[in-house]
């Protein structure tokens, strides 16, 4: 059976520009002309290919990043948003109706876990938070009126690793979709390859690399991505998270880098977890054999990109964390900063930034510390000296030997 190669497929989309540019043109306009009256009226209904209608819907730039994508997830089609919420709750939305459950991993973005906490309610749309790792507790939280499992590859924070064919199985049985966000560990995870239905990102983070811009991405059948921009029933058409081009194109070019760099990331995440092993830091890694998920990881990653640039460490208290975090910056490890995926290293406290919307109690209770420190973990040329500064910082703060 012949390998999937993301980067490749990726490499082996053609765009030409409008005069034959190695750069496909970018579409800077809101409508679009038809020659013919009919051409409109078909291009409403759904029943004309290569024409479009206005930038809501479709536009030409936005097409060829979608295209893109899905070559590199091996989806048959993909549709782009302004923003990696936007791609959550648009494929969300065009899944459940009042009176629908879901089912999730009680791990997850903040901004995902207080969507489906507290914002789908208001819809009667129940949702069901279970330890996704456990597949018997996800089987017994499964009903009739079930329409979704929801989780991560990677999860956000606490790094759980999600056995998607198995949890793809489990969707199957219950007539339900397995909907991946796989914004961790693009190209090194591929879940629609592994069975699940939707696959879903926030392009800002690795994907585009440059922490210049907001975005998202849905990957999925034709089918599903023709539902979600139908004119008249598509979540993303009438709610409008419409991609800007300008940004689609930007994102675009560096989409075909992103095979290097998921490898640099790798390649730094994985020293940094050694040395962090040698000094006595709890942390936590996939890549390193005595992770609780890493056999799970391994039986799914495409090998050549590594385990991916998401590494924590647990300091046990906020205070420490804070201290560590502030130490760090000041010795130009990285940037104090939410998000990821950025070619220098970020570290932020999870419980008190980009999971702060999940309560405190229910941090504990799924494990997280209000110590941890989540690393992005950056491009970093010489990862030693990066190591070198940490280790200084953690002596000053006389927590490591």
């Amino acid at each position: 059976m012949k390998k999937f190669d993301p980067a490749s497929n990726i490499q082996d989309v053609l765009q030409f520009g409008e005069f034959g540019d190695v750069n496909p043109s970018i579409t800077d306009s809101a409508t679009y002309t038809f020659l013919e009256a009919r051409s409109m009226t078909d291009t409403f209904h759904g029943e004309t290919e290569g024409c479009f209608l206005y930038s809501r819907h479709w536009n030409p730039s936005n097409k060829y990043l979608s295209d893109a994508l899905a070559m590199m997830e091996g989806t048959e089609s993909a549709w782009v948003t302004a923003s990696g919420m936007g791609a959550i709750t648009a494929a969300i939305l065009q899944l459940v109706s009042a009176g629908d459950h879901i089912v999730s991993s009680i791990t997850t973005y903040g901004g995902t876990f207080a969507f489906l906490k507290n914002y789908l309610p208001k819809f009667n749309i129940e949702v069901t938070f279970v330890d996704i790792t456990n597949l018997d507790e996800v089987k017994k939280a499964m009903r009739p009126n079930t329409k979704i499992i929801y989780t991560e590859t990677m999860t956000n924070p606490m790094l759980q690793i999600s056995d998607i064919p198995a949890l793809a199985k489990i969707a199957n049985d219950g007539n339900a979709k397995l909907l991946v966000d796989n914004t961790f560990t693009p190209m090194i995870v591929s879940p629609a390859q592994l069975g699940a239905h939707i696959v879903l990102y926030s392009m800002t983070k690795f994907i585009n690399g440059k922490n210049d811009c907001v975005a998202g991405a849905i990957c999925a059948s034709h089918d599903f991505i023709n539902s979600l921009s139908d004119v008249n029933s598509g979540t993303a058409m009438l709610l409008g998270p419409v991609l800007d081009p300008l940004r689609s194109s930007s994102i675009l070019k560096n989409l075909h880098t992103l095979h290097l760099r998921m490898k640099q990331h790798s390649s730094n995440a994985m020293y940094l977890a050694i040395k962090f092993k040698e000094i006595g830091l709890k942390y936590f890694y996939p890549g390193m054999p005595e992770f609780k998920g890493h056999e799970t990881f391994v039986k799914m990653m495409n090998p050549e990109f590594g385990f991916g640039g998401m590494i924590a460490i647990d300091m046990e208290t906020a205070e420490r964390a804070s201290a560590l975090m502030e130490r760090m910056q000041n010795k130009k490890v990285g940037y104090l900063a939410v998000s990821l995926g950025y070619f220098k290293t970020l570290f932020s406290n999870s419980g008190k930034s980009t999971s702060s919307e999940i309560p405190e109690e229910t941090q504990r209770e799924m494990g997280l510390s209000e110590g941890l420190v989540r690393f992005s973990v950056g491009l970093d040329n010489d990862i030693e000296r990066t190591f070198e500064r940490i280790h200084e910082c953690l002596i000053e703060l006389n927590y490591t030997k």
